[in-house]
């Protein structure tokens, strides 16, 4: 075989490899992805080039993948344009040189028909090559076949080559540590993972392997329901059906496609890293996009195909620019748009799928401006009212003239039942604000309405859930609430807990309430959130004690009639002061106010109580 030539890479520093194998790429593996996109990128160009007069036409593009486990080598073939020898030299042997702008400068047609825009992409195969061969024949006229080869060194040769049919073969003599690539099973995954969505035929030992049509290349008009769901399905198996999609489209001022879906968010959302899949003209890039999307809308899943996103050399990597965030703010446009538009036109639809898309809308809302007043009117509460859904600007509609400018809002219905119970009774109607991002988001709503006060059911209680009575008098000239205070401050003996008394209207009303002051609770509810914890109940509370309650009452005649001996306290006095402190425990309970390790303790004492309570019946 006659040697036409032999000499050393054109490249900028004694030996490049070494910078290919430990810098520029992050994972051996995308040696695969780099070299089927240089082979489309082929095809395309023979395309272009022939409908120019250019070149013959050929056969329909195919990526063809041999493997010869016995002579350790991968052969990556193409029918595309091929190269002459000049080309090679050109484009081979001049590293980083990329001949995609060179040719679409000739062939102005479609931009994002040529993948490749690095030429190091070759490269790559020298991560787990030690050897490499390229075997080219040129499609234009009169072009003769070359071979080329190197053994990972600067030194390559450049000899004449046989191939029948225009194209390029590319053959890697595999590496000891890299033969996991000769396997089959490791290819087709590595085929699946990144060309799986290119247009072009790949085949694995002459059978196709990817599946070739990229539905968010397709305008949404040609698309169905079942075809979105059948994607979703595709991309995220057994991860159920997603709740809503949102297509994206534009080439103005950069082109980008894609389709991103709401999941069922079973658990905690990947608010980090996202689940959006990121390619460049259907060549999967990277999972890891948060540099394009808002942070709020990272849990979504989906495509997002840009041929303009700026990439680093290996297209492992995103490079933050302004373009990056313009991009981003028009994700997050289009995803706003649509939850407009579903919520305007199928509203019960919009109320199904609410609880699941609430946290993106949530903190969209507190963490994006523009969002924010983009999904003002969408944000859904859960009510006491006969609707399941209201808005905050229906809920205001519906308060009376004397009390329009509060809000009651519930955030447990169970730990909040009795406070719940005398609102309802009253006949007010509560929002129920019961997910953990409602923490922050009912002071974040707050603020953004100036005019409205924001106050949790066991706030504070007004006077519509009061009776008017003056209570009785003892001897000593005390009412019966002054009796009630000193008595559960005796028992209680906790100067962090501030007694009320007070006589709540309602035959359901408990003997006893746990009340937050609404700033407190807040400052703790976000200091439990800041340290990752649940918001237990705050060392300094209220306790509002029902004087009309039955229970309260007997206690309160219990200790009256207890008669002070010279040996103390007497037992009737402390059985009332049992009963006081049963009361406070019952009232804790039912805000989940005692610790685990107090539940033991409450179960032997109430059965201790209710025992000393039977002897004295009989």
């Amino acid at each position: 075989m006659t040697v036409l030539e032999q000499g050393q890479i054109q490249i900028h520093t004694e030996n490049i490899f070494p910078i290919i194998k430990k810098a520029v790429y992050s994972g051996h593996e995308v040696f695969l992805r780099e070299l089927v996109s240089n082979g489309v990128d082929a095809i395309s160009k023979r395309r272009m080039a022939a409908m120019a007069g250019d070149c013959s036409e050929g056969e329909e593009g195919k990526i063809q993948i041999r493997i010869d486990r016995e002579n350790k080598t991968v052969t990556i073939s193409d029918n595309g344009i091929g190269m002459s020898r000049d080309e090679v030299k050109r484009y081979i042997n001049q590293v980083a040189f990329s001949s995609a702008e060179e040719f679409l400068e000739k062939y102005k047609r479609e931009d994002d028909a040529i993948i490749g825009h690095f030429g190091l992409g070759f490269y790559s195969s020298f991560m787990v090559a030690a050897k490499v061969e390229l075997v080219s024949l040129s499609a234009r006229p009169e072009g003769e076949a070359v071979r080329w080869s190197c053994d990972g060194s600067p030194n390559f040769s450049l000899e004449e080559g046989e191939r029948d049919a225009p194209g390029t073969d590319i053959i890697l003599h595999m590496q000891e540590e890299e033969l996991e690539y000769i396997e089959p099973a490791r290819i087709r995954a590595l085929i699946t993972t990144y060309c799986d969505f290119l247009p072009v035929e790949v085949q694995l030992e002459g059978e196709t392997v990817n599946k070739r049509q990229a539905p968010w290349r397709q305008s949404a008009r040609d698309l169905n329901d079942k075809d979105y769901i059948e994607l979703y399905r595709y991309l995220y198996p057994f991860q159920g059906d997603p709740l809503l999609w949102v297509h994206l489209s534009t080439d103005y001022p950069y082109n980008l496609q894609g389709i991103l879906y709401f999941p069922k968010l079973t658990g905690r959302g990947d608010w980090e890293k996202g689940e959006i899949r990121l390619y460049c003209n259907q060549v999967f890039v990277s999972d890891s996009i948060k540099e394009v999307v808002p942070r709020y809308l990272l849990p979504l899943r989906g495509v997002i195909d840009s041929p303009d996103i700026p990439l680093n050399v290996s297209r492992s990597a995103l490079q933050t620019d302004r373009r990056v965030r313009s991009i981003g703010g028009f994700v997050a446009k289009k995803v706003g748009d649509r939850l407009k538009q579903l919520h305007r036109d199928e509203p019960e639809r919009y109320n199904e799928i609410w609880e699941g898309i609430a946290p993106f809308i949530k903190i969209g809302a507190m963490e994006d401006e523009k969002f924010a007043e983009q999904v003002a009117d969408l944000v859904l509460f859960g009510t006491t009212a006969e609707s399941a859904f209201t808005t905050l600007a229906d809920y205001r509609s519906r308060l009376p003239a004397d009390n329009d400018k509060r809000v009651l809002y519930c955030t447990d219905e169970a730990g909040q039942a009795g406070p719940l119970a005398l609102w309802k009774g009253q006949g007010a109607e509560v929002l129920l604000a019961d997910s953990l991002i409602d923490a922050q988001f009912i002071p974040w709503l707050e603020a953004r309405h100036e005019d409205l006060t924001f106050r949790r059911v066991d706030a504070e209680l007004d006077e519509s859930l009061q009776e008017e009575d003056s209570g009785i008098t003892d001897a000593e000239g005390k009412d019966s609430s002054e009796q009630l205070r000193s008595l559960f401050k005796e028992a209680l003996a906790n100067d962090k807990v501030t007694l009320q008394v007070q006589a709540l209207k309602g035959e359901s009303a408990p003997a006893a309430l746990i009340l937050l002051p609404e700033q407190m609770r807040r400052l703790n509810d976000m200091g439990a959130l800041m340290e990752q914890r649940l918001p237990g109940l705050p060392d300094h509370h209220v306790l509002l004690i029902n004087r009309r309650h039955p229970l309260v009452e007997g206690v309160l005649k219990l200790s009256s009639g207890a008669v002070i001996t010279g040996g103390g306290t007497s037992p009737t006095r402390q059985l009332a002061d049992e009963l006081t402190r049963h009361i406070y425990e019952m009232a804790r309970l039912s805000v989940g106010g005692l610790e685990p390790q107090e539940l033991a303790g409450f179960q032997q004492r109430s059965a201790d109580l209710m025992g000393r309570l039977m002897q004295r019946g009989f």
